[in-house]
């Protein structure tokens, strides 16, 4: 609206803030974690009895599985790129809502770069093997049996994650940063996911991990600041 000289001019309409969009990245993550990490669970080439200690039938095996490496791939890689986002939100988040010096986001972020890294880590080896299987004669059968264990395990390694639930847990049964539902589930999901990567049955963490994200990225997008 024209203001006349004199006149104090009408404030600008606030426009409305989107809704969190780095929580939405967390929910998209978390989503994209738990179908990547059940695609995974398909590619069993390496896990069949039947071929145990057999590289050749194994190769041949994980050939027929190529669609699920390449879905795999991108699955997982878009999740853990997406967690790097969540990670800055979260930590930014947890700061406007805890005492100065709190070191809770630090540690929420830092679990999801960690799990980033091994995730990315997990899946860095698509491109050899992939394309190594179009052209099985130039592929060494016994990498192919690295390969089938490497992205049937290392993608599940989210342990780290269950630091980033029990940090997320404290700040909010201590310092009710949110509701407290959140906080009993994030306690519960922490302690079984960095519970499971202590122990030799670390790779279970790719269950309960990307679940944690997902619930808690998808809570806190609908959420109303307080």
């Amino acid at each position: 609206m024209t203001s006349y000289i004199g006149e104090p001019a009408e404030p600008a309409t606030a426009v409305p803030s989107p809704k969190r969009a780095w929580a939405i990245a967390g929910a998209l993550a978390g989503l994209l974690g738990v179908i990547g990490i059940q695609v995974s669970g398909t590619i069993d080439a390496a896990y069949d009895t039947d071929r145990a200690g057999d590289a050749t039938a194994i190769m041949s095996a994980l050939a027929e599985q190529r669609t699920a490496l390449i879905v795999e791939h991108v699955l997982l890689s878009l999740s853990a790129l997406l967690l790097l986002v969540f990670a800055a939100g979260l930590y930014r988040h947890l700061v406007d809502r805890l005492p100065d010096g709190s070191m809770l986001p630090a540690l929420a972020a830092f679990g999801m770069v960690a799990t980033t890294a091994v995730v990315l880590v997990g899946t860095g080896l698509t491109t050899e093997i992939v394309f190594g299987l179009a052209r099985p004669e130039e592929l060494v059968p016994e990498f192919a049996v690295v390969a089938a264990h490497w992205v049937g395990t290392l993608p599940w390694v989210w342990a780290a994650t269950g630091v980033s639930a029990l940090a997320v847990a404290v700040a909010t049964l201590r310092h009710h940063a949110e509701a407290a539902w959140l906080g009993w589930l994030s306690a519960a999901l922490g302690v079984l996911t960095a519970g499971l990567g202590i122990s030799p049955l670390q790779y279970l963490a790719g269950l309960t991990g990307p679940l944690w994200v997902l619930v808690t990225g998808v809570t806190l997008a609908v959420t109303r600041d307080r």
